[in-house]
């Protein structure tokens, strides 16, 4: 089972947004199971990925993860 990883994340206002995040993680998980919630600035992605490899995906689609 995949674990769950939250992300604090500055700067997503959209659905372009959410749609670049997910995609981000998918790209490299592709069972991975994506949340955003745009109001808390938050992301859970259910993925076996390490933690780290989740918030480069983040950070490269040009969004800043907190904490």
């Amino acid at each position: 089972m995949a674990d769950a990883t939250t992300l604090q994340v500055e700067g997503m206002s959209c659905g372009h947004c959410i749609r670049a995040v997910t995609n981000a993680i998918t790209a490299l998980d592709q069972a991975a199971k994506v949340e955003v919630d745009l109001a808390a600035k938050r992301v859970v992605a259910q993925t076996k990925l390490p933690r780290a490899d989740v918030v480069r995906a983040v950070e490269e689609e040009g969004f800043a993860v907190k904490g």
